[in-house]
């Protein structure tokens, strides 16, 4: 779907990558490899993140830079620090760490330290070390501020939390971007994983073959996917096998609004 500003053409399933990369010190670099591996097979490229500390970055930072996958990825970053000086030594310091002068979008994280970070972001893409510039949010707790600042402000993306079992952001959030032409990136689409949880013993419908869905991720992915609004949505996996079948729900056909009707109803009874 294209980037409203520019009209830039973007995946619509995404990686949201912070536990993967946090593994790192861990796990080595070969989880996320792999399942960066197999989003891009799977037509994806968008990959969100934060600075987690040096070692986790510096190992992110040669896996996105790898020859075969720097030319496909589409790379965030968000910014969580307080003070002006904080937010510019971070955003610095994460340059230095993923290889990249120019990041792809800077965000950000949760309003964090707001009005400071803001005239921060808007420099880095005056100079062309940020293509583009956004807020987050992923609590419902935020979003009468992040209403306030788009009262004022216009920055190129939003990221909010949005699915089946967190409709909350279609009352005014979603309506509001599009009115003003904002990209929306989507986080916490399983609910940080409750969502499973929720509905483990409970049986897929079968009339969701009707839109191609084969899969509980699938049904949330998709209901968020038919809101046309959306730009991108982010799936928080380091399992390359759940990876793509989160990427394959932007294939096929997506809910109606009487699809839609029967989802809401389904979960909302679960």
């Amino acid at each position: 779907r294209p980037i409203p500003k520019t009209g830039e053409l973007l995946p619509v399933v995404g990686l949201g990558s912070s536990k993967v990369v946090s593994e790192i010190s861990t796990n080595g670099t070969e989880p996320v490899e792999n399942v960066i591996r197999a989003l891009v097979s799977a037509g994806g490229g968008v990959i969100d993140t934060w600075p987690r500390n040096p070692f986790n970055d510096t190992g992110f930072g040669k896996v996105i830079n790898m020859p075969d996958l720097d030319d496909y990825l589409f790379v965030t970053t968000k910014i969580d620090s307080t003070g002006s000086k904080a937010g510019i030594d971070q955003f610095r310091q994460t340059q230095e760490l993923y290889q990249r002068e120019t990041l792809d979008l800077v965000q950000i994280f949760s309003l964090t330290d707001l009005d400071t970070q803001w005239p921060n972001l808007r420099n880095w893409k005056e100079e062309g070390s940020a293509r583009y510039i956004g807020v987050t949010v992923s609590n419902i707790r935020l979003y009468d501020q992040l209403i306030d600042f788009l009262g004022r402000e216009t920055p190129d993306f939003i990221q909010v939390n949005y699915s089946i079992t967190e409709r909350e952001a279609e009352q005014r959030l979603l309506p509001m971007a599009a009115d003003m032409g904002l990209a929306v990136l989507l986080n916490r689409p399983f609910m940080n994983g409750e969502y499973f949880g929720r509905l483990a013993n409970i049986p897929l419908p079968e009339w969701t073959t009707e839109f191609g869905c084969t899969s509980w991720a699938q049904f949330s992915l998709k209901y968020i996917l038919a809101n046309t609004t959306v730009t991108c949505v982010f799936t928080e996996t380091s399992n390359p096998a759940h990876m793509i079948e989160n990427a394959h729900a932007a294939y096929g056909t997506m809910p109606d609004a009487n699809h839609r009707q029967l989802m809401r109803e389904y979960i909302d009874q679960a």
